[in-house]
């Protein structure tokens, strides 16, 4: 890791495909800091996400995320740089036909865990962060829309991340829900794991008030307002 930086971009440009997305892009977020990225749909939040875990390679200039330097980073590398990085997008993404412990199991296995014991003993430690411990047996469709939300947080912090990406965590919550994720997200970012989330909901912005990050005509502003 770079001094206390989590990320660290210096003068990078985001392309997709040949099509220069953002410019001379420069950005750090330290350990254990909640910070928000904002900006127009279109803007190249996505974009930008993408190169802090991964999928997209860094063209020029150079960066590191959680310890791994971006630009020379090899496809072999990607799923160890993923263990140390927890993802949260706005459509659960879990899966249906499994419960809620088999799904956490999977993702466990999958990043290879194989002590059945160990594996056992961290999901009821994810789920009692997250507040429901008591909910491992059911299935997705058994719990509400925040409970699906809770068990993707826990999911994302299965491997005990140093960064948390967050993809408009709330965008599918009522206000009430999206209120009780964001006290969550903010109680593990001073746990000491960094949150980096894009958001449109400005509400949330001015109720949890953070450093805020913005994608705006080409250029990222690392310091801005709402």
């Amino acid at each position: 890791m770079v001094g206390n930086s989590v990320i660290k971009l210096n003068n990078i440009d985001i392309f997709q495909q040949k099509h220069l997305v953002l410019s001379s892009v420069n950005l750090h977020v330290d350990k254990g800091e909640f910070v928000y990225l904002i900006g127009q749909t279109g803007s190249g939040k996505s974009s930008l996400l993408k190169i802090i875990y991964g999928d997209l390679h860094i063209q020029n200039g150079d960066g590191h995320a959680v310890g791994y330097e971006l630009k020379n980073l090899k496809d072999a590398d990607v799923p160890f740089m993923r263990r140390k990085l927890g993802i949260v997008f706005q459509d659960f993404q879990l899966l249906t036909d499994r419960s809620i412990e088999q799904n956490l199991a999977f993702v466990l296995k999958a990043t290879g865990w194989k002590d059945k014991n160990l594996i056992d003993e961290r999901i009821k430690d994810v789920l009692e962060k997250v507040g429901l411990r008591s909910k491992m047996k059911k299935m997705p469709h058994e719990i509400s829309g925040g409970e699906q939300q809770r068990v993707v947080v826990a999911r994302a912090l299965l491997n005990d991340p140093e960064l948390i990406l967050a993809d408009e965590p709330t965008g599918n919550l009522d206000p009430e829900t999206s209120e009780e994720i964001m006290i969550l997200l903010r109680q593990i970012s001073q746990s000491g794991t960094a949150v980096l989330m894009a958001t449109h909901d400005y509400h949330i912005i001015r109720t949890f008030p953070s450093r805020i990050i913005k994608c705006e005509n080409g250029k990222v502003i690392e310091d801005a307002t709402v």
